[in-house]
């Protein structure tokens, strides 16, 4: 049967941190002044790669004329492991769709692939003792020893040096003092395909000591300049900037971690039945769909969340910004046609095979648009307990089952519409807008 048009829905909105700053390009000019950093003069390269920062242009562009004002030659170089198909084309492609052109960044573009070894992995135990923080762990038992190496972007390697540009925020396969950011960037970014498989190919548990132990061979090189760290609000807004010196960067990043957690945005309840995301893709997270936010790794050799407890997730559409690279799919139990034909297998099998964790790639059950998804998904586990978001990153405005009424109103986050929203499709395309 067609779905008969009675479900309706509460509009949400929540009320998420808000600190933007209001002039960041001063701002940045005012972190890099605070290093009082002796630049070299010659080239000196400027990491990208990240999807979905705000402000990434500008941000960049205002380092790259501190840097040219400091007597340094910047160019800017995709530092993104091996998304958007492992190739310099690909990688230029992505961050060129990110607003990182030329024109806009003032600086040349220089992608390639290739890469320099600069060390070798070993002793994550002694490595994070030395890096001063609380947890000691064993040494990585990493099976095979051709992907003990770590390694750096050719062009990042030949320069006079690096300056690491990165968002710190949580990761979404583990959790640890260090997770998203700096020594990611530095890490998996830089190095390219082969660090990605030696940072992935680490048992999930002792991630978060192989990315200290990495972090601290790419700073060994001599190659890091400094980091620029970035922090956003929970409406994904830039909120803090950190200049943080290279021999900081492994000691600051836990506590810029915990920073970035006053700020996340997550769902209103711990409990939920149904939930349906509009759009996933690697604009949103690096998984597609923020496992922070879903509450679920789907990692088989690691720990997994316990919040919130998602019974059903379904998935509609991958954003034209991920340019079909759908990893994290697999993270779903339904999704539409229209997402499962938007999918490039090759991307997203070569960024899902690098991890690991092949789950991730797996395509789920698919319905032929959002019509039936829902009337299918309604018929089996009902109308109660369903959330409705845009994305796992934007959380401002999202859609709730009317029986969640008295539970979202007692969380003091959470404002209601008065009335009701009946669900209507148009060409199979539900009528919900979120902004």
């Amino acid at each position: 049967m067609l779905y008969d048009g009675s479900m309706k829905f509460l509009r949400v909105r929540q009320k998420l941190v808000s600190n933007p700053i209001a002039d960041v390009r001063a701002a940045v000019r005012t972190q890099l002044d605070s290093l009082h950093l002796i630049v070299p003069r010659g080239d000196v390269g400027i990491t990208a790669g990240s999807r979905g920062i705000a402000n990434i242009a500008t941000i960049t562009r205002a380092v790259g004329e501190w840097l040219r004002e400091h007597g340094a030659r910047p160019f800017l170089f995709p530092a993104m492991g091996s998304h958007n198909g492992g190739t310099a084309a690909g990688q230029r492609a992505m961050i060129e769709s990110l607003g990182l052109t030329e024109e806009a960044v003032g600086m040349p573009i220089r992608a390639s692939m290739d890469v320099v070894k600069v060390g070798e992995v070993s002793d994550c135990g002694l490595r994070i003792a030395d890096c001063g923080l609380k947890e000691a762990n064993p040494k990585s038992e990493i099976r095979n020893s051709k992907f003990k190496e770590v390694w750096m972007d050719r062009h990042a390697y030949e320069s006079a040096g690096v300056l690491v540009l990165n968002r710190v925020k949580l990761h979404t396969c583990f959790a640890g003092p260090v997770q998203s950011g700096l020594t990611k960037m530095m890490v998996v970014g830089m190095g390219k395909t082969p660090s990605a498989t030696t940072f992935h190919s680490a048992p999930t548990p002792q991630m978060k000591a192989m990315l200290l132990e990495m972090g601290q061979v790419v700073i060994d090189s001599g190659k890091i300049l400094a980091g620029l760290a970035i922090l956003e609000d929970g409406f994904d807004q830039t909120a803090e900037l950190h200049a943080v010196p290279t021999a900081d960067i492994l000691r600051r990043e836990p506590e810029l971690l915990e920073r970035h957690r006053s700020y996340f945005p997550r769902l209103p309840l711990d409990q939920i039945r149904v939930l349906v995301v509009d759009a996933i893709g690697k604009t949103y997270s690096g998984t597609g769909m923020d496992t922070n936010v879903i509450g679920y790794r789907g990692v088989r050799d690691g720990e997994d969340l316990t919040k919130p407890d998602i019974h059903i997730i379904a998935a509609l559409t991958l954003a034209e910004a991920s340019h079909g690279n759908a990893i994290g799919v697999g993270l779903a139990d339904f999704i539409t046609r229209k997402l499962r034909d938007a999918i490039d297998e090759q991307k997203t099998f070569l960024n899902t095979f690098t991890t690991g964790h092949m789950g991730r790639a797996k395509i789920p059950a698919t319905l032929r648009d959002d019509e039936e998804l829902f009337e299918k998904l309604i018929g089996r586990y009902g109308e109660q307990g369903w959330l409705i978001i845009p994305n796992t990153l934007h959380l401002e405005t999202l859609y709730a089952s009317e029986d969640l009424h008295d539970e979202l109103a007692a969380n003091p986050i959470c404002e209601i519409d008065p009335e009701p929203i009946e669900l209507t499709f148009q060409n199979g395309r539900h009528r919900l807008a979120f902004d």
